[in-house]
């Protein structure tokens, strides 16, 4: 092809010629559009040839790549999380027990450790303590008067040999005797009386425990109609009474572990169950059960706690809650089957532990499971697997 003429009739106008240097120009520049054609046509014969393995990797990229697990089986603790509130396992009541009067002293405090028998406070006795006298001196009375009696038999006994005294006057003094020793017996039986009836003035401690309440002053007026004056928690045992559904309730057993955490704290006490509610509120579909903990002066009667009570334990697999979906089906997980084909398993869950969430049926603990990102998976659809260790626990 003639380069240079085509160039002369297009570009020229009649009459004008070209030099020579403007010739050379024009050829070079031809000749690089010819390399750089040359060049392009080359690369897309190259691609075409040498390409196809490429674009085999390019597909198989495009296949999702999901992270698996095999969880195995192993021992899993079910627990149960139940809030409830803080008491003392033995409230003891204490109030007034005789007649009452004025309280003169109080001798504890709440908080205080007291004895069996202690006194808590003392009422006012002056007028028992003269009643008290009285009767004393009624039995020094009485006994005078039953010795009189024998001295007065003994001497009759010993006339009536002689002749002097009839056995009819013998059985007569005989019975005044007795009468005078009687009446002994019931002057001291007031006076023991008056001394119980003393002694129930002063407010003594049941049991042995500690003193969470105190609700009277010296001055005070005390009596059968006072009410509580003091409450004490028998040997300073405390307990947490938490509600559990009945289905919780069915399964636990008297004796069962659990750990008990005062609202406000991290520090955690061990405590175990004494007793399970026999009725269930109707209202609510939820039970009582009483856990009995150690004395710590952490834990306050009327505070709020939350308990992990250990229910049972089973064999199952435990995944990340990530790995287990749920619609109206149910919960479900996706494994990766044959041929790296994604397959739903249907399963039913069990407790929530701190390595995830057991698995207590539909798992043999063999399968691939894929852990992650299985809302965007679809069953039938083919994956690469990416095995993740299962961490030890």
């Amino acid at each position: 092809m003639n380069y240079e003429s085509n160039v002369k009739y297009e570009t020229l106008a009649p009459g004008q010629t070209i030099d020579e240097d403007t010739r050379r120009k024009r050829r070079r520049l031809l000749m690089g559009v010819a390399i750089v054609v040359l060049l392009a046509i080359i690369a897309t014969v190259a691609v075409r040839v040498f390409g196809g393995g490429k674009g085999t990797d390019q597909t198989a990229s495009q296949v999702p790549l999901v992270t698996v697990a095999v969880p195995g089986q192993e021992a899993v603790t079910r627990l149960a999380n139940a809030t409830g509130s803080l008491a003392a396992r033995v409230d003891m009541p204490v109030g007034v027990v005789g007649e009452g009067g004025r309280v003169v002293a109080v001798h504890v405090q709440p908080g205080d450790w007291v004895g069996k028998g202690q006194i808590l406070a003392t009422v006012e006795r002056s007028v028992q303590a003269q009643q008290l006298a009285q009767l004393a001196a009624a039995v020094e009375v009485a006994k005078a008067d039953a010795q009189l009696a024998q001295n007065n038999l003994d001497r009759a006994k010993a006339l009536v040999a002689d002749g002097f005294v009839s056995k009819a006057d013998i059985d007569q003094k005989t019975a005044s005797r007795d009468a005078a020793v009687a009446r002994v017996n019931v002057a001291i039986a007031q006076l023991n009386q008056q001394r119980a009836q003393i002694g129930r003035l002063d407010i003594r401690a049941p049991e042995a425990g500690l003193v969470l309440t105190r609700s009277v002053e010296p001055g005070q007026v005390v009596g059968a109609g006072s009410g509580v004056l003091f409450r004490i928690a028998k040997g300073g045992e405390m307990e947490m009474r938490a509600l559990l559904s009945e289905n919780e309730l069915a399964a636990l057993k008297v004796g069962t572990t659990a750990q008990i955490t005062p609202v406000g704290m991290t520090q955690t006490f061990e405590g175990k169950v004494w007793q399970i509610s026999p009725v269930i509120d109707q209202t609510n579909r939820q039970g009582v059960v009483r856990i009995a903990v150690p004395y710590n002066e952490a834990l306050r009667p009327g505070g709020f706690a939350n308990a992990r009570i250990a229910m049972e334990r089973v064999q199952a697999a435990v995944l990340p809650e990530s790995a287990v979906q749920s619609d109206q089906r149910g919960s479900y997980v996706y494994i990766v089957g044959k041929d790296n084909k994604v397959e739903r398993r249907n399963v039913k869950t069990g407790a929530v532990t701190d390595s995830g969430l057991a698995i207590t049926d539909g798992l043999t603990g063999t399968e691939k499971v894929v852990l992650y990102a299985g809302g965007f998976l679809n069953p039938g659809e083919t994956v690469r697997a990416k095995i993740e260790k299962v961490a030890a626990r």
